[in-house]
This record gives structure tokens, C-alpha cells and sequence, in this order.
């Protein structure tokens, strides 16, 4: 390699990327998304909005590809340490599928202060053995890793980049299908209410 080509930067035909990307590009997945998600009121000014079904079928179909893409290139002779291998995304790309064909009326995803809460991994913490159980990839193999524990199980770690697509569309953990998100708790009956009065006065 000449003095001009390393002075400006200019790969040459024996440069290879130190790394492949981990994962593929999800623009096109996070447009699409702006279009259905409804749950920041700040990009949709009305309430009662409802997402087009071409559009959630669209936003689907765009993470199962990519899925798909990820699957061929996860390496075949790494597990997880779920145990899982690749049949857990060949699960998430069947239920992306699913919802595809037939496209559910609105999204069943987590906001995105549900993703800026997750409880993060500190490197220090991760082992040269742990791996995203989505991408298949070694944590440790990025030099920055981000990765999150779902509130679902102390194990079910994951890269925050391979799980935030699909908890924007899935508010489930793909390992165990928890639902992740707390449901309201209906108030207590009121004959509770009545016997703490009785206890009082008794």
C-alpha cells in the first residue's frame, strides 16, 4: 500500500474489515416502525390513531428478513447459553411471519421508556462464553457491548440492538414468552374495605 492511500484513508483490495457486522442494517425496520407506533404522543398528535394494517404487516415482514439475514449469518457452531441454538429465531421469525399475514389491528410492543429502563449488563459482569441468544455472537466480541437482562429472568440477556426490534413489536420474551410489561392490578374489593371498618369499631 502506497504512502497516498494510507494518507487518505483509501481501502485497497487487501484491506478486510477487522469485524462483519453483527447484525444487518434496520432503517428501513425503524421507518416503517415511526409509521404504526402510536405510543409516543409526541410524534402522534392524535390519540385515537390507528395503524394501517399494510403498514404493521410491513413492519413485520422487515424484522423477519432481517432475522432471516441474521440466521445465515450466525455462525453454526456456536450455542447460546440458552441452550437454544438457532431454533429460537426460527420462533420469532414464524411469529413475525404470522403477524405479517395477518397483521394484528395495532402494536403489542413495549415504549421506548421500557427500553431505557432495562437493567444493563456491565462488561465486567459477562463471560468470553456468553452470548446473545438472537444473534448467536459473543457479547465480549464488541468492544462496547450493551447488553440488557429482561425482568423476566436474571439469564435472559440479550443485545439491547437485537432486542429492542422486537419488543417495540412483541412485549414478550422471546425465550420464555413472559409478558413483559405489567398489567394494571384491579383495585381491591371493597369487602376488604368492610372488615378492616369491623376491626376497628369491634
Amino acid at each position: 500500500m502506497s504512502g497516498y492511500e494510507v494518507e487518505h484513508n483509501i481501502p485497497t483490495k487487501d484491506d478486510k474489515p477487522a469485524h462483519p457486522p453483527r447484525r444487518p442494517d434496520l432503517s428501513t425496520f425503524f421507518s416503517t416502525l415511526e409509521l404504526v407506533d402510536t405510543s409516543d404522543s409526541q410524534a402522534h398528535h392524535n390519540a385515537h390513531a390507528v395503524p394501517q394494517p399494510e403498514n404493521v404487516a410491513a413492519v413485520h415482514r422487515v424484522l423477519a428478513n432481517a432475522f432471516e439475514m441474521m440466521r445465515g449469518r450466525a455462525p453454526d457452531d456456536r450455542g447460546d447459553n440458552q441452550g437454544n441454538g438457532g431454533d429460537l429465531l426460527v420462533s420469532m421469525i414464524e411469529v413475525l411471519q404470522q403477524h405479517a399475514d395477518n397483521p394484528p389491528t395495532e402494536l403489542n410492543g413495549v415504549p421506548n421508556s421500557f427500553l431505557d429502563e432495562l437493567d444493563r449488563v456491565p462488561k465486567k459482569s459477562l463471560k468470553p462464553t456468553d452470548t446473545c441468544p438472537i444473534c448467536r455472537n459473543p457479547f465480549l466480541e464488541d468492544e462496547f457491548p450493551l447488553v440488557v437482562e429482561l425482568p423476566c429472568h436474571r439469564d435472559h440477556r440479550f443485545d439491547l440492538d437485537c432486542i429492542a426490534p422486537w419488543l417495540k413489536l412483541n412485549s414478550t420474551c422471546p425465550l420464555d414468552r413472559k409478558e413483559l410489561l405489567k398489567k394494571k392490578q384491579p383495585p381491591p374489593p371493597p369487602a376488604e374495605d368492610e372488615e378492616e371498618y369491623d376491626d376497628m369499631y369491634a
